[in-house]
Order: C-alpha cells, then structure tokens, then sequence
C-alpha cells in the first residue's frame, strides 16, 4: 500500500493511517477522500471506514520489506500530524522512518502547528524530508512552523495551486513543488502563477518541481512548462542516489 505510485516527486506510498478531515480551501475536493469512497465501494478493508481517520496498525513496518532504495510518500490518504493521530504513533512512524535508513521519506502536512509542537520529541534523521501544503497566500502562515523543524529537507507544495502566490518566503525552504487541481470540480490554475513561482525559485536558488496543469484527471493537461518539464530535486546525499521520477 503503494509499491509504486504514479506520483511524479515520488516512487511508493505508505500509509499507516488513512483518513482526514479538511482545515483549508485546498481540501475542499480532496482527491484522497474521493480515491477512499472509491475504495469503500470496491470492498477493501482499509477503507470499510471510508475516509474516516484510520490507524493501520499492521502496516507500520512495510518500508522496511522494501529493500530497494526509494522515495515514500508518507500518509498520501491522510495527514501524519492529524490531531487525532496519538503522540505515540507519530513516533512510532519515525522510528520506522530513522529505521529504514536507505529510503527517503516525503512528509506533508496542512497542520503545522502540531508538527512544530511535536519536532523536538522526534528524530529526524537525514533521510525524512517535512513539507506545508500552501494552497494560496491566505495559509502562508505555515511556512514559518515548517522552518522550525529540524528536518534536513524542508519543502513546500503549492497544490493544488488555487491564488497568486507572490513574495513567497523561502528562506530556509530546500524545495517547492507546484501542481493543478484534478477532478470534476477542479478550480483553474493560472500560467503566470506558476511562471511567477517558478522565477521566485531560479532568484533564490531553490529547485522547482511542477508536477501538472490537473484537468479531470491528474495527466490531463500534461506538465509542460513553456515547453520544458521542470523537474528540480533538492540536495542531499539520498536524493542524489535515487533516480528522478518521470512526467
């Protein structure tokens, strides 16, 4: 639960929770909870909740089965510092994550104050990597909870990217990542949004990723950007020795 993932800034998936609630207009069509409805109607297990918080227990140690190197997308159905997750499990996925040291685990999060609240208690080894979603200038307020994590990589993702986002406050932030809303109500995405992102990121020497336009699905409008994918990876020692995912 996933070995691969079609995600372009990431190879694999682990989830040991599924389920969330929203806290910001960058939920409002969550592709997660429409993915868990999806689930529940097809029988599985995981999702007899629906997208109902869910710890699933049994899957904690599933990175360390996966003895090839890769990049995880920690909790993609949920969010790891929900406020209903025990403190105790939080830890229990880091420890997991400072195990399973050849891998590089991608962690997102619209609830920063909890992850700033939790930060010191944790043990971020080199190869986890904390990122805010930022949906528009409205939620920049969790960036400066993001730079008070101690995480070797820190990063944001626009997406979906739903307002201008100008003066961004990059300092001490490794990586942004800009993508378009998905599904049957996606919202619009603006070229010169992410043209304005994009030359935010090459003025400060911050890479840049955009990983899609969106449209009814994710592939739709495809991630060319004036003609070139933009496809930029932070550096490190782990993300130097995986190779970069494909558009």
């Amino acid at each position: 639960m996933a070995n691969n993932s079609s995600i372009e800034w990431t190879d694999a998936t682990w989830n040991p929770v599924t389920g969330c609630t929203k806290v910001s207009p960058g939920c409002k069509y969550c592709y997660a909870e429409r993915l868990a409805r999806r689930l529940a109607a097809m029988g599985n297990p995981r999702y007899r909740n629906g997208f109902r918080l869910s710890l699933q227990v049994d899957l904690l140690e599933l990175p360390l089965k996966w003895r090839q190197p890769r990049r995880i997308f920690v909790n993609s159905m949920s969010d790891l510092f929900h406020e209903d997750i025990p403190d105790e499990y939080v830890r229990a996925v880091f420890e997991v994550m400072n195990r399973a040291s050849w891998h590089n685990f991608q962690i997102l999060t619209k609830r920063p104050e909890r992850l700033a609240q939790l930060a010191d208690d944790l043990t971020w080894s080199p190869n986890i990597w904390q990122g805010v979603s930022v949906e528009s200038p409205e939620y920049y307020w969790r960036i400066p909870h993001l730079k008070q994590v101690p995480a070797p990589i820190r990063f944001l993702s626009l997406e979906p990217l739903i307002a201008a986002m100008p003066q961004l406050p990059l300092e001490g932030v490794h990586w942004v990542i800009v993508g378009g809303e998905s599904g049957p109500r996606r919202r619009p995405i603006m070229p010169d949004w992410v043209r304005a992102i994009r030359d935010q990121c090459r003025s400060r020497r911050v890479p840049f990723f955009f990983k899609q336009w969106g449209g009814f699905n994710s592939k739709s409008g495809g991630c060319l950007l004036d003609g070139r994918k933009w496809q930029e990876w932070p550096e490190s020692t782990h993300a130097q020795r995986l190779e970069s995912t494909a558009c």
